[in-house]
Parts: structure tokens; sequence; C-alpha cells
């Protein structure tokens, strides 16, 4: 009884405290200041999905983690359960946050009834409108049409056409627009078909588009709502510079159609909310409860003799560039500020769309075969999305740990290079109308140059099993993971791990009895830096 009483302490409420404030904190600065004020305009991805996946990450890593210590969490063929629970604390609190963010913008923001469209410019501008007197112009629309490639393979080709039609004060005053009403079509082919194929299909969606607009009565809604901040806000406002009756000063009064009751707009949100932290908080409760305390870590928590700010001195520490450990940081830091400042400009989090991923920079055989090789380098340096980016970032931190202090500066961002051009000239081999990206072919070649200097007792016995171990189920899992059919670009993997394993291969002559293991891992004094 006195354990579950320390476990509740310790780690159940501090747990409870740090999701339900980050909650009710964030969805509260949402509302503030991106929803209330309006004090600054961001993708409403980055606003809805983005910041809350990654802000838990923070005091999960840095406060919570460093609790879970004081459990036994050792498992029996060794390692630990540490990382799943760390895992688990972190869907628990980002979920919650998450939907509580599709609540409040939905139910933020008063009905404003409007005899006439014609108001809006003159009464306090809100999300919701009601409108007795409008004339929707089906005569003068404007559309735009966009097409992107996604898939593993790139094996859909998908077709967008966003429609705005201009609405007025009435049927006898067209003279000026008042506001934009926003429709979106969308469909879907394959992207192995000809060029004229794909033109046949893009006639026929047009033409069916086409009929569908012409049968709808646009004048039957519920209410209007403006247009968020969003990749299709996006399509719509070129939909709206493309009509001819497009002004600058008008082309932000954009609106959806909503034809169901403004009374059911939040749908179940705010329950589901209660619900997901519920079933979060009780299923952490159970985790906690199941193992037991580690006795001698209790007792130098209770006596002061940890340091509370450990984990993020250790965290600081991978980190920051220092003598033997200088490139692998710099890596992380080249990777991640490319990846937040696509974030940052709104293309994405979770997942980048092709285009943009080629506009940066990344592998394509049409663009690359004809002379812009240097995209066989730049796709190491970018990512499809956040789960791509930490995957692969958290597999260079481990492998420059123990690699990058053997080989030097020079050496170890040679491999990381080289092995990435090759893993890219793999890719590309395999098949050239794939678009590639990510640092995990370099990776691998860093892992397969690691794996020969095992093989070859470079690094001692003590360290040999247990890493060749780790690795294996390292590369193993992403290469069946690219079998599956997840997105993963396994002939650059193989590409990156093969060549890493040669050249690992051809520098054990010269590295042979430079390692020595002591501790944790350390390097010789005689073992040039900069070599």
């Amino acid at each position: 009884m006195e354990d579950f009483s320390k476990k509740i302490t310790l780690l159940y409420i501090p747990f409870l405290l740090t999701s339900i404030g980050l909650c009710l904190g964030y969805t509260f600065l949402n509302w503030l200041i991106i929803i209330n004020l309006e004090l600054i305009s961001i993708k409403d991805v980055i606003i809805d999905f983005g910041l809350p996946l990654i802000l838990p990450a923070i005091p999960v890593l840095f406060y919570l983690r460093p609790k879970l210590k004081l459990l036994n969490l050792s498992a029996k063929k060794g390692g630990s359960w540490i990382d799943f629970y760390t895992f688990i604390l972190w869907v628990a609190i980002s979920v919650p946050i998450l939907i509580a963010q599709n609540y409040i913008e939905t139910a933020t923001g008063e009905l404003t009834p409007l005899k006439n469209i014609s108001q809006l410019d003159s009464l306090p501008k809100t999300k919701y409108y009601s409108v007795e007197g409008v004339y929707i112009e089906k005569n003068n629309i404007g559309t735009n049409s966009v097409f992107e490639v996604s898939g593993k393979h790139n094996e859909n080709f998908d077709m967008y056409i966003y429609v705005t039609v201009p609405m007025y004060r009435s049927a006898t005053d067209t003279t000026e627009v008042i506001s934009w009403l926003g429709l979106n079509y969308s469909k879907s082919i394959k992207n192995n078909l000809e060029d004229n194929e794909k033109e046949e299909a893009y006639t026929a969606f047009a033409n069916q588009t086409q009929l569908d607009f012409d049968q709808i009565d646009l004048t039957q809604f519920g209410y209007l709502m403006r247009v968020p901040n969003s990749d299709k806000g996006d399509g719509l406002r070129d939909a709206v510079k493309k009509s001819t009756k497009y002004t600058v000063a008008n082309s932000t009064q954009l609106f959806w159609s909503v034809n169901e009751p403004f009374e059911d707009r939040n749908g179940n949100t705010l329950a589901w909310t209660g619900i997901v932290f519920a079933i979060g908080s009780l299923i952490w409760l159970i985790m906690i409860i199941i193992p037991a305390f580690d006795p001698a870590v209790l007792q130098a928590h209770e006596s002061g003799a940890i340091d509370s700010n450990e984990e993020v001195k250790e965290f600081v520490d991978y980190l920051k560039p220092k003598e033997g450990f200088f490139i692998t940081p710099i890596l992380v830091y080249a990777n991640v500020g490319i990846f937040l400042l696509m974030f940052f400009m709104g293309f994405g989090f979770m997942s980048f769309n092709s285009k943009d991923l080629i506009i940066w920079g990344a592998n394509y055989g049409p663009l690359t075969m004809q002379g812009e090789w240097w995209r066989l380098a730049t796709n190491t340096f970018l990512h499809g999305g956040f789960m791509h980016l930490a995957a692969n970032m958290y597999g260079l931190l481990f492998v420059g740990i123990f690699l990058e202090p053997l080989l030097g500066r020079m050496k170890y961002v040679g491999i990381y290079l080289l092995t990435g051009i090759i893993a890219s000239a793999a890719s590309l081999w395999w098949n050239d109308t794939v678009v590639s990206m990510g640092a995990s072919g370099a990776i691998f070649g860093l892992y397969g140059a690691f794996i020969a200097l095992i093989l070859t007792r470079v690094f001692p016995k003590e360290m040999g099993a247990g890493f060749l171990v780790s690795m294996f189920i390292f590369v193993g899992f992403n290469l069946v993971m690219g079998l599956i059919g997840n997105g993963i670009d396994n002939a650059a993997h193989i590409g990156g791990l093969v060549s890493g394993f040669l050249i690992g291969l051809a520098l054990y002559p010269s590295l042979k009895g430079t390692f020595k293991m002591d501790g944790v891992n350390e390097k010789e004094e005689s073992v040039d830096e900069d070599e």
C-alpha cells in the first residue's frame, strides 16, 4: 500500500498535472492568439496537428521520463521497457490535445446573422454567418487545377479542382464581389499511365466536376464558414485570383457552405477529449502499478542524491558538438533545421507532398538524370515527415556516439556523404520515377561500416554481440517495413548499407587496435580526431 501511494505521488499526479496543464494551456493560447485575436497566421496543420505532437515531447523527455527510472523496468532478456513507457506517456498526453483543438476551433465563434451579404464589411469579423440575402453567380467562377504525385513509388496521380463562386448583394448589383464561395473536387488515378491517358482522365474528371457543379444548388445552405489557412484554402485563393472578377481587396473573403445545423458543428469532440484522457489516465495508472520500485534508485531519490536535471544534461550533451563528437550533432541540426523550415513555411508536418520535396532538392530521376546531379546529395537532408525524421535522427545519434570518435571528423563525414550519394544512386537505378529523400541511406552507410568494424574486431568483444543484435534489428525492421509497402526506399537502404560495409572493411587495417573500451565508450588518446 505504501508503494502504491508513492507511485501515485511520484508518477501519477505529475502525469495528470502535465497532461491537464498542457491541454488547457495550449488550447487557451490557440483560442487567444490564433482564433480570437488573430495575432499571427499559421497553417492549421501546424496548430492542430504539428505543435500538439511536438510540445508534449518536452515535458515527457525531461520531466516525466527521469521519474520512470524509479521503477524496475528491466526486461528479463536484457534491455529496458523505459522507451515503451515513454512512448505511451507521449501518446496519452498528445491525443487529448489533438482532439481539443478540433473542438475549440468549431466551438469558438458566434453565428452572425446577415440580412444581406453586403453587411460583411460593416460587422465585426467572425467565423460563421447566416445570410438571408445573397446572389451567387455561377457564371463568373474561378477555377484552379492542382496535380500531385503520391504513394510509395509515386503510383498515384492526384488531381484537384478548386472552384470559387462570387457572391453579390443581389442579381441586379454585380459590380462588386462581396465574397467568394469555395468548392473542391478530387480524383486519383494511376501514375504509370501515359501522358495522353492522364490528359483523357483529367478531361473526364473536369467534365464530371462541371456536371456536379451545374446540378448543385448553392443557395441551399445552413450557414457560411470562413475557409481556414490550409492547403485547401491556398488552392481556393489561387482559384479566386484566376477569376476575371478578382480584386485584391476581397480576395480573403472566402467561405465554405455548411448544410448541417449550426448546433451540430462540434459533434462529440468535447466528449471524446474527456474519454480519451480518461482512457490514457487509466492505462498509465495500470502501467505504473505493475512494476515494482527499484529500491536503490528510490532510496537515492528520497535522500536527494539524484540530480533532477541529469536527463536534461545527458540530452544536451548528446546534441552539443565537442571533441570526438562534433559532426553528428551538426548533421542532426542540419536535418532538423531544414525540416522545421519546411514545417513553419506550411508545407506539412507528418508528411510533405512530393511536389514540394522535389522543389527542395529530393532525388527524382527525370530531373537528376537531366543534369541536376546535386540532388543525389541534397535529398539526404530532406525527410518525408516528422516520424521519418525522428527515426533517422535517433539512428544517427546512436551510431554516431560510437563511430565518430573512432573515425575522426573527416572520415566520418566522408562516409556519411559518400554512402548517402551511393544510396541515392542505387534508388535512382532501381526506380527512376521514385521521389527519394531522407538521411537513412547515409545512416545505413554508417551502420554498414559499424557492422564491418565489429565483425573485424576493431571494436572489442564486449560490444560485439549486443550491438550487432541491436543493429540487425534496426536494419532488418526498416528493410521489412520497406517490403510491406509503407514508403521506405529499400534500394537506398541496401545501397548505403553495402557501400558502408565495404568502406568499413577497407578502413579496418588502419583502425585495428585504435579503439579502447573504458566504461561505456572511449577512444584512445592516440587516435587523431581530425584524421
